[in-house]
């Protein structure tokens, strides 16, 4: 069996550099490194990944944590983060927090005694923070999947939740609405304040009053509020407009106009943020800000396998990924009177 002995006799180099060669680490002159590289390829030698995994300490799995896997933005996002940890010689472990704090803490201790390399991170909310700082003890490295935690300094995989909300809005006032709900998730979610700000700037922009009895707060994972949906819809100014802040919201927002005979969009309209499955496009719409799912989950892997190989050279880095407004049927002019 050749062994590192034997590459580094032949290429006249000491062991020790053919491991930093073969591990990638340390530095060696292009002409050593492109020396040392054609004897093993030469000898043919194949790295001991059980070795090659004691040595730098890494044992090439990833954990991936999302929020809620029933949503297709997710659902397609693991797809994307599962091809790209495949590509660079890794293996995905998944978990599923259900917006769930407790949940959540259960699998980062399940993740802090797997040994993972690192962390695809999106978080229930801000109080993920003692979460991420077990993760930050033990020098795990994470990326933040769109949401990020105050206090939590780490690389970020994002879109531009406040501006894709301004586009929303400014479609609906183009259509003539000016009395326009928000169904949003908890306030503890960073994208929720994002969506938020943009819905209050987009109608600040038009000059219209933002009226806070016309923000409706719940969870992100499924809208089931009959009694928050009532109270917006029995005001004496009903709004002919509703912006769901994700497709979950918008779904069950739609299932419980249409329970009270409500039709989208000749009664009110619905936008809402992130698309939903390949099904729906036999049959589009709802009138959305779509995200690239499948590209937050690549872009947001590759971004962790370069921290975790050391490829990154600034301390934290953020990148934003672009949306798209895609106009369908769910949004109209609003009725007469």
């Amino acid at each position: 069996m050749i062994t590192i002995y034997d590459i580094a006799k032949k290429a006249n180099v000491s062991a020790m550099t053919v491991s930093k060669v073969i591990n990638r680490t340390g530095r060696i002159s292009t002409a050593t490194r492109e020396r040392v590289q054609q004897v093993i390829d030469e000898l043919g030698y194949i790295p001991n990944s059980n070795a090659r995994s004691l040595v730098l300490q890494r044992t090439h799995m990833l954990s991936l944590l999302i929020t809620d896997i029933t949503n297709p933005f997710y659902t397609t996002l693991a797809r994307g983060a599962e091809d790209a940890a495949h590509l660079r010689g890794y293996r995905v472990l998944f978990g599923n927090s259900d917006e769930d704090y407790r949940k959540e803490k259960e699998y980062v201790e399940a993740i802090l005694s797997t040994r993972v390399d690192g962390v695809l991170f999106a978080p229930a909310g801000d109080r993920s923070l003692p979460h991420l700082q077990q993760l930050q003890a033990r020098n795990i490295p994470f990326v933040f999947l769109d949401r990020i935690v105050p206090g939590i300094t780490s690389d970020v995989i994002a879109g531009d939740s406040r501006e894709g909300a301004i586009e929303l809005i400014r479609y609906l006032i183009q259509l003539g609405h000016e009395h326009i709900a928000l169904v949003n998730g908890s306030s503890e979610v960073s994208t929720a304040r994002l969506r938020e700000d943009g819905y209050i700037e987009g109608l600040q922009e038009a000059g219209i009053t933002p009226d806070p009895s016309l923000i409706l707060r719940t969870s992100y994972r499924d809208f089931s509020d009959d009694e928050g949906l009532e109270r917006l819809l029995s005001r004496s100014q009903q709004p002919t407009a509703i912006f769901a802040a994700n497709n979950m919201l918008a779904i069950g927002v739609i299932r419980l106009l249409r329970k009270r005979g409500l039709k989208v969009p000749e009664e009110i309209s619905v936008v809402c943020f992130d698309d939903l499955d390949l099904a729906s496009a036999f049959d589009p719409f709802l009138t959305v800000i779509a995200q690239p799912a499948y590209e937050f989950g690549y872009q947001g892997m590759q971004m962790l396998i370069d921290r975790i190989e050391g490829k990154l050279s600034s301390a934290a880095e953020t990148m934003i990924l672009p949306s798209e407004l895609r106009i369908r049927t769910s949004a109209s002019v609003p009725p007469t009177n």
